[in-house]
């Protein structure tokens, strides 16, 4: 078996104590010699700055390339390619470009008058600067605002034509998911890589949630087994051993890259990955 390519989402920190955990993740995660990582944005453009002092600090830091999370939510379009302008000028050459969710206490996206009406317009508006090197989003199950699956693929395809070079998906629990998705961009003529988002599960609870939220299946026996590993004070190892077999059928199914999302909780991803045949190498935190 082929060992893959990884990369790993981090969000910014919004207290002392957030702050301590991401440069914690930085430090276990960076010698896993990932392809990049990235940092998210919080929504409603809530964390703008924070995620620019993060994605600012771990490039120059840890000399890791960073793709920085840039959504439409609540600004014009000259404020946010003005953000983009700011990543450029910082050295940062890739973007995971966002529609965004809407912002708090509101029920779905609006479009700032004057902003970006949808990541498809952003897309075009940063391929536009040759600056950068374009991410998106990709739904391997039915993104809730969108009719049925197909349309979230062909609109999936509209983002790769705007000039976006790579997708990365929503988390999911089983590869069949995965693996249906993919047979069906390539259907639809998709042919950018698409990267699968891996979720290890550090609180079975917190996943459901998270994946009701996301619109994500919950594999009936996949909560049942988790609820007896659960009862049984094992549900830590149970989480080691059902990520690393997740990420081992992607694999043999053909996947080069592993996207995880770490929520700023390094040590399962880590164990996770060396499970897979990566090992670490020794990084140093550069001196400012």
């Amino acid at each position: 078996m082929s060992t893959p390519r990884i990369s790993f989402e981090f969000f910014p920190p919004q207290t002392l104590d957030a702050s301590f955990r991401l440069w914690e993740t930085v430090q276990t995660l960076a010698p896993m010699q990932p392809e990049f990582v990235s940092v998210t944005y919080g929504a409603g453009g809530t964390t703008r700055k924070l995620t620019h002092d993060a994605v600012t600090t771990i490039g120059r830091n840890y000399g890791l390339n960073v793709a920085a999370h840039l959504t439409c939510v609540d600004a014009t379009r000259a404020e946010t390619l003005e953000i983009a302008k700011a990543y450029a000028d910082a050295g940062v050459g890739e973007i995971v470009a966002l529609r965004g969710d809407a912002p708090k206490g509101a029920d779905r996206f609006t479009a700032h008058p004057e902003g970006f009406a949808s990541s498809v317009e952003l897309i075009e508006a940063l391929a536009a600067t040759g600056d950068f090197k374009i991410r998106v989003g990709a739904y391997p199950e039915r993104h809730p605002d969108a009719a049925d699956q197909l349309a979230d693929v062909r609109f999936l395809k509209r983002k790769i034509d705007a000039g976006a070079t790579s997708a990365i998906t929503q988390f999911f629990f089983d590869a069949e998911t995965f693996f249906r998705f993919r047979d069906l961009c390539e259907k639809e003529g998709i042919t950018a890589p698409i990267i699968p988002g891996i979720l290890p599960i550090i609180s079975w609870d917190g996943a459901r949630k998270f994946a009701a939220r996301c619109g994500t299946s919950v594999p009936a026996r996949l909560d049942d087994a988790f609820q007896t590993a659960i009862r049984d004070g094992r549900e830590e190892l149970y989480a080691l051993a059902h990520c690393t077999q997740l990420c081992d059928k992607l694999i043999e199914g053909g996947v080069e890259d592993l996207h995880f999302y770490t929520l700023n909780r390094p040590h399962l991803t880590r164990e996770v990955v060396r499970a897979l045949g990566i090992q670490p190498e020794v990084v140093l935190e550069k001196v400012a």
